[in-house]
This record gives C-alpha cells, sequence and structure tokens, in this order.
C-alpha cells in the first residue's frame, strides 16, 4: 500500500458528514455517505477482485487462521467471503485506505486516528438460496478481543445495490441496545452460526430492550458507501437480480483500540484471526496497529 498524506482536497472535505449526518449516526447505527468513490476507482476493484478469484495474490498470507472466512474455487458457486483481501492485493489495499474514506469514519466515531481492522471480498452469485443469506448479527460480537466499541464497518457495492441484489440491510438504532443472551456461541462469525439461532437472538434483544425490529434495506448508489457501528445489527437477503452482487466489507479501528484478553467459558482465551498474524507487543500480546495488517488510514493530527 502507498504511503499517503492524511491530508483531504476542498472537495472530499466537502463529501464529509455533516453534523446532522452524524447525529443521524449516533441515533441509527448507520450512515450513508455521499459518493466517496470515482467509477474508475469502483471498476478498479472489479478489475483487481476479477484477478484475485483467478489466483492473483501480490503477497500471500504467512497462514490461514482457523475462523479465516476464505472462498476458494473448489467450494464451487456459492457467496464468497475473502478477509485480508487488502493484504494480498495491493491494488485493492490502495483503494481501501483512501484517507477520504478514514476520514468519514473517523467524523462518525469521534476517533482521531482510524486503522483498518479487517477488510472482506464479498460475492454474492444471483440465486435464491439459503446459502446466499447473511443472518443478522452485529460485529462486536466476534470482536470480542478489541478494547473499543467504536470500531464501524464500511460497505462498498462495486454497482449500484439494491433489495433485489441482497443489499446489506440496518436494524435500525440496535446498537443502543443492551445485550442479552450472550454466551460463548456469539464470539463466532456468523458463517458459523445457526441462522434461526440469530433471528431468534435478535428477537430476544428487541424486546428486552423495549423496542422493535425495523429493518431498512439500504439502497447504495455506485461510488457511495454504507457505514454502520459494530453493535449495529444488520444482515442480507438472497441476490434475486441477474447478475452477482459484489462488495467489500472494510472494518475500521479507532487509534485507541488494543487487544484484551477474552476469557471462555472453558477457561481459554479467545482468539481472533489477527493474533495468529500480527506482530507482538512488547508485552507479548498481539499488536492491533501491526501496520502490515492495520495500516493507519486516517490522522486527524496529520500522521
Amino acid at each position: 500500500m502507498n504511503a499517503r498524506p492524511f491530508t483531504l482536497t476542498a472537495a472530499e472535505a466537502e463529501l464529509l458528514p455533516s453534523a446532522e449526518e452524524i447525529r443521524f449516526y449516533q441515533e441509527h447505527g448507520w450512515y450513508l455517505s455521499k459518493r466517496l468513490f470515482t467509477d474508475h476507482e469502483i471498476d478498479m476493484l472489479v478489475e483487481a477482485s476479477d484477478k484475485f478469484y483467478l489466483g492473483y495474490r501480490d503477497r500471500t498470507l504467512p497462514l490461514h487462521p482457523p475462523r479465516i472466512a476464505y472462498w476458494t474455487p473448489e467450494l464451487g458457486d456459492v457467496q464468497r467471503h475473502n478477509d485480508y483481501i487488502h493484504y494480498e492485493v495491493a491494488t485493492i489495499g490502495d483503494i481501501l485506505t483512501k484517507p477520504l474514506l478514514g476520514a468519514v469514519a473517523a467524523v462518525l466515531s469521534g476517533a482521531e486516528v482510524i486503522r483498518v481492522f479487517q477488510t472482506t471480498l464479498i460475492y454474492k452469485p444471483a440465486s435464491a438460496t439459503a446459502t446466499n443469506v447473511v443472518p443478522w448479527h452485529f460485529d462486536r460480537s466476534y470482536w470480542a478481543t478489541s478494547t473499543s466499541e467504536r470500531m464501524l464497518t464500511a460497505f462498498i457495492p462495486m454497482h449500484d445495490c439494491d433489495e433485489s441484489m441482497g443489499t446489506i440491510s440496518m436494524v435500525d438504532g440496535s446498537h443502543r441496545w443492551d445485550e442479552v443472551g450472550a454466551d460463548d456461541t456469539n464470539t463466532l462469525h456468523f458463517n458459523a452460526r445457526d441462522p434461526e439461532q440469530l433471528e431468534e437472538l435478535l428477537r430476544r434483544n428487541a424486546e428486552y430492550n423495549g423496542s422493535h425490529v425495523r429493518k431498512i434495506p439500504v439502497r447504495i448508489p455506485k461510488g457511495h458507501v454504507n457505514f454502520h457501528h459494530c453493535l449495529t445489527y444488520h444482515g442480507s437477503g438472497p441476490n434475486r437480480s441477474d447478475r452477482p452482487r459484489r462488495a467489500v466489507s472494510v472494518h475500521m479501528q479507532d487509534g485507541e483500540n488494543r487487544w484484551r484478553p477474552y476469557p471462555l467459558q472453558d477457561g481459554s482465551l479467545l482468539t481472533y484471526n489477527h493474533d495468529y498474524l500480527v506482530r507482538r507487543n512488547e508485552r507479548g500480546e498481539p499488536d492491533y496497529a501491526d501496520p502490515d495488517y492495520c495500516p493507519v488510514i486516517w490522522d486527524g493530527a496529520g500522521g
């Protein structure tokens, strides 16, 4: 990834969330941005992801952690998730570390510094099967080894994306709920959990908080980005269109986020994928500021 100054042009500064939009994010737990990426940048993402699916890598992960989401061709024409795409493909990494994206995340979260936490390349084929659905979940549940609760995700489609394509849907205001029914299974990625159990957990959490489940499919024009808080329930339905739904998710952490020990019920410690890959700090703990895997994409002090 190319080193760039953490500055915005005057035109880019106009694309930052307004005070009203920041309040919307704080109240609702999600925000649809202005146009942050050009057609050329999005088309480069498509071209680079096509090459990736054919086997191209600028560099490969030294190992695959046990819980990594990583589609390979032998899995067939199912929904694809590939973690660490920013690490393995330089073109994609350069686009996803665009300072403007980090600046928007900083404004929404109130953080001065924004780092990448994880990125995932997503491909949802045109199919109405159950394998093409992302069940209801919130990201913080499987980021339990992180200290921060200000983390957030940018969902970036590579085309106009609406309900027919199974766009991402938000459970409005759910980031303000208190959680009920949490146990060790909550630390598993949604791919490793029962969708019906997750649906029931959503219902129980809404009931516990005296709230209603208000699901909002977000229609996202090409070049625009949907941001959601790490505690916001979200998911997506099947792609009922005649072409694949292609996107990338950029999970971001504020500069204060650190690894923390998270004990499981059997006494062992939870591990996140980073814990197998990132460098260690002076205490021997996983360093979630490792620039190889978690590069800074915005520094309000100018870097």
